[in-house]
């Protein structure tokens, strides 16, 4: 008498060799912020910010609103944007409720001659990552590529929005008052 097949534990045995074999010959991911290797959205890995993906306004909405914007053009595997999403993340703590952050990444751009003035990539020089801040009337105020420090972004919108100076103005200090929210008090 013929001997009998268990198919199920067939499929199982070749299921587990099946898995084996993937396990033993993937490769591990070994992304960091100092690397430029591709790890995910660096807003969300590397700023703890998700709410800055996708995009809320365009540049568009943002300058028909007459809201000033600030354009952060990035890529997902660079070391310098990874470490400037912390940056970008910061200013829109702050100045989110007033001001359209822009995160751009630079490979959306299409290859275009020309551009509008209402579209990103009017005001991409090249280089990342790179930082633009425009008033309420669409006017450049601040236009630099590299590690551009939060305080010299702080500063043009402080002008955007006629503020004191940092140096003549309290620090604005974080204070929680429950354990899930926190506010801004001086």
């Amino acid at each position: 008498m013929p001997k009998k097949i268990c198919w199920g534990h067939l499929v199982f045995r070749y299921l587990v060799l099946f898995t084996w074999l993937l396990v033993i010959n993937m490769q591990p991911v070994w992304a960091g912020m100092k690397d430029d290797r591709y790890d995910g959205n660096i807003f969300v890995v590397y700023a703890g910010n998700g709410s800055l993906v996708p995009v809320k306004e365009t540049l568009a909405q943002s300058l028909a609103s007459h809201r000033p914007a600030v354009l952060a053009f990035y890529v997902d595997d660079s070391s310098d944007c990874k470490q400037y999403a912390i940056v970008i993340s910061r200013v829109q703590e702050y100045y989110g409720s007033v001001v359209d952050v822009i995160p751009v990444n630079v490979d959306t751009i299409l290859p275009n001659g020309t551009y509008s003035d209402q579209e990103p990539g009017y005001y991409y020089s090249g280089s990342i990552p790179q930082v633009v801040v425009l008033n309420q009337l669409g006017q450049v105020v601040l236009n630099q590529t590299g590690q551009v420090p939060f305080e010299k972004i702080d500063d043009s919108l402080r002008q955007v929005f006629n503020l004191l100076p940092r140096t003549e103005s309290p620090e604005l200090k974080r204070r929680a008052f429950n354990e899930f929210s926190s506010e801004l008090s001086n």
